[in-house]
């Protein structure tokens, strides 16, 4: 029985990889994996916000089965998940690094997690569940942290901590029966925007392009994204042209040192004689806008935000490009599937292997959906063929096709010529959710969270202003 080996990082841009063809971001480890992989090109999250991303990654459902909602709502280990049945099959499962539950010590599916990275307290940003545009709290501080540019961080010092707990992992794997499930969770390239500096160097002498669709340069955000944006919006808390900057090759740079902790497993692995008899699958959370619409973090249903990487190598499959829809729901099923288990049957997805197989129709549907920080109401994400609905409810919806339209620069769900389209897409949404319903079942969720927490004015002091604290490490 083949191992397995899942990498997830937090925040990664989909687009920005050498393989995927960027034209400058330097992966070289990512892009020697993708040379032996399946690389899907056109992956999303179920959810683009960390802990209901999480959630329903953990247990193969929708994040309106789950409940899990926002930030404040970390996975317990229920529903039942992938880990939980290959537990239940007696294949060892173990967790290094972040995962965004609530507490190492509910049962979330792991024989062991080393190192883990929970939501603050068990709590979360119980602040950011106040919805309501008259009484939300505006974000207390910069999303992207109060320090930009070169340096360590307790993130950088984090993911360092990580990438060595993995290797040690392998290398005394190597003497472990084979046919065991290790996940990998890595922080870069999410914020706070400190990277170190031979990974930031690489692009700081950069002429570096400007984002697209710039409010400053005539375009108008969708009015869901206007409101959504104005909780924290991070354009406009930067000090100057050159804090600016520095955000861009902060990131760029973080997205390589990503790159260098996944070389280093890599070659643990290789290292310890496993690579031979290990699947290895990467990809992200979610996304990171960028200063795309002039939008930074994620949040939203643009392919910056919702739109993940993914990378699966397994010598089963012909290394190649799959451009069928899938997400990260697909590899939750994929999990149990790699060793021989049958999917539960409330997970939602296809396994993975069997989407790069052929074994998917290319039109199939992906669903994505957000109700987490900033958001006055739901918004749901349906990708079908080369057509994207973002459905907003009480606000206009957005329809783009990204075969003609892949920046996603003209919003067709007005134009004559494309209404059979909209409607075929919205009725597929439908055929998953009611989308009026959910919004209003996460809106009632989230109040009553509030009040058991105290009410409005409790609440607003509670869980962290900004990312999440990594745990102590000690020594």
């Amino acid at each position: 029985m083949r191992n397995l080996l899942v990498l997830v990082s937090d925040e990664h841009q989909s687009g920005l990889m050498g393989c995927a063809g960027h034209p400058f971001v330097s992966t070289p480890h990512l892009d020697r994996l993708a040379t032996r992989s399946v690389r899907f090109s056109n992956a999303y999250t179920p959810s683009p916000i960390c802990v209901p991303a999480r959630a329903a990654f953990a247990s193969g459902r929708y994040v309106h089965q789950t409940g899990h909602w926002d930030n404040a709502s970390p996975y317990t280990g229920t529903p039942r998940g992938w880990g939980h049945q290959l537990q239940d099959a007696g294949i060892p499962v173990e967790s290094i690094g972040k995962l965004h539950y609530r507490d190492p010590r509910d049962p979330s599916g792991f024989d062991r997690l080393h190192i883990p990275m929970m939501v603050q307290d068990g709590v979360g940003m119980v602040w950011a569940s106040i919805r309501h545009e008259d009484e939300r709290l505006q974000a207390p501080g910069r999303m992207l942290g109060a320090d930009i540019g070169a340096g360590e961080s307790t993130y950088t010092r984090y993911d360092a901590a990580v990438t060595a707990r993995t290797v040690d992992w392998l290398r005394e794997a190597a003497d472990r029966p084979q046919g065991w499930c290790l996940y990998v969770g890595l922080v870069a390239p999410h914020f706070p925007l400190v990277c170190p500096k031979p990974f930031y160097d690489l692009y700081d002498g950069m002429d570096l392009p400007d984002p697209k669709l710039h409010p400053d340069t005539g375009y108008q955000r969708h009015p869901w994204v206007e409101k959504q944006n104005a909780m924290m919006d991070t354009e406009t808390r930067f000090t100057d042209a050159a804090e600016r900057r520095r955000a861009f090759v902060a990131y760029y740079g973080l997205v390589s040192w990503l790159d260098h902790n996944i070389g280093q497993i890599m070659t643990a692995l290789e290292e310890a004689g496993l690579a031979e008899d290990t699947t290895v699958i990467y990809s992200s959370d979610h996304g990171d806008n960028l200063g795309a619409r002039g939008l930074w973090g994620k949040s939203n249903m643009y392919e910056e935000s919702v739109a993940v990487p993914m990378l699966m190598a397994d010598p089963a499959l012909a290394p190649g490009v799959c451009d069928t829809p899938v997400s990260l729901l697909d590899l939750a099923a994929g999990i149990p599937a790699h060793f021989g288990l049958t999917p539960d049957a409330s997970m939602v997805g296809a396994p993975l292997a069997q989407v790069a197989t052929g074994n998917a129709p290319a039109d199939r549907v992906v669903f994505s959906e957000y109700h987490a920080a900033g958001a006055v109401r739901g918004a749901f994400m349906l990708r079908k063929g080369r057509y994207k609905l973002i459905h907003y409810v009480g606000f206009e919806d957005e329809l783009f096709d990204l075969e003609d339209d892949p920046e996603e620069t003209r919003n067709l769900a007005g134009d004559p010529a494309c209404q059979r389209v909209l409607a075929e897409m919205t009725a597929a949404l439908r055929q998953i959710c009611d989308p009026a319903e959910v919004d209003r079942r996460a809106h009632e969720d989230q109040r009553a969270m509030v009040d058991r927490y105290g009410g409005l004015e409790a609440v607003r002091e509670m869980g962290p202003k900004g990312a999440t604290p990594p745990p102590q490490l000690g020594g």
